[in-house]
């Protein structure tokens, strides 16, 4: 069972995501927040898996409060809902730790597909947030001929590793695409983001993106 804190301020958009993870039975909502300091507080209680929340919130917005989340609860992956319209928020969050970014307006099956990936410890992006977060990556992310250069400095098989993060398969996925045990996974995924100079997944799977290793 995949334990999920849900946070928006809009009842009727809480309600819809809801009744979106009810129809996969591996799924509970095990607490909802109507801001960002009660997801907070419901987190440590609660423990989840996946926290969604929704990036405007008030008393705490979104990033914020997945920030502390991150900090006192790190066994919770966190993941933005957002909209259209709201760069500076998803430019933000871009090194915040989070673990992926929903759109509220996408097809419902991103929603249970990125609960899931995030749970199993993956990084997650809808398609027109992807594309946004790489037009949006700035100086965080090498671009283009850039981001090649940065791989550049990866062993064959590191670069074997960031692809699998592009194309979002969780540490155990490519444990056994590589046939290798997951503790080793981490270690390279270690040696991955100090080479280039990221923070999480997210912004590593952006670069594999930009570098060519995914499409």
């Amino acid at each position: 069972m995949i334990p999920v804190l849900l946070a928006d301020d809009e009842t009727m958009i809480r309600a819809g995501v809801r009744a979106i993870l009810a129809t996969d039975p591996e799924i509970e909502v095990v607490a909802e927040a109507a801001d960002g300091r009660s997801a907070v507080e419901l987190a440590r209680a609660h423990r989840p898996r996946v926290a969604l929340l929704d990036i405007r919130m008030p008393r705490l917005d979104g990033l914020a409060a997945g920030a502390q989340i991150r900090q006192l609860v790190p066994e919770t992956a966190v993941i933005m809902l957002t909209t259209f319209g709201e760069d500076d928020y998803i430019a933000r969050a871009l090194g915040e730790g989070m673990s992926g970014f929903l759109l509220k307006s996408g097809d419902p099956r991103e929603l249970i597909a990125g609960v899931r990936a995030v749970a199993d410890g993956a990084a997650y992006l809808s398609p027109e947030v992807a594309r946004r977060v790489i037009e949006l990556g700035g100086g965080l992310l090498a671009r283009g001929p850039a981001a090649r250069d940065r791989i550049e400095t990866l062993t064959e098989r590191e670069r074997e590793v960031l692809a699998l993060v592009g194309a979002g398969l969780s540490n155990a996925e490519i444990a056994r695409h590589l046939f290798l045990v997951e503790g080793t996974v981490k270690s390279y995924l270690s040696s991955i983001f100090i080479r280039l100079g990221v923070r999480n997944r997210v912004q590593a799977a952006i670069v594999a993106y930009e570098a060519g290793l995914t499409t």
